[in-house]
């Protein structure tokens, strides 16, 4: 089985993922929690959806 290669910009994909869990973390450093653990949080959400991007699994 051949895995589809993206054929979207990887800057695309890691501006919707840093978003989509800058929402998530944003409500939690509202709620206390440390900016740099939420700062991580949102590095580590678009490496993980830059990989699976260009694993071609999403």
């Amino acid at each position: 089985m051949n895995p589809k290669h993206s054929q979207r910009d990887p800057l695309e994909s890691a501006v919707t993922a840093a978003l989509g869990a800058g929402v998530a973390t944003s409500f939690a450093v509202s709620q206390g929690q440390s900016p740099w653990v939420a700062l991580g949080i949102t590095a580590f959400a678009v490496i993980v959806a830059l990989i699976c991007d260009r694993a071609g699994w999403i």
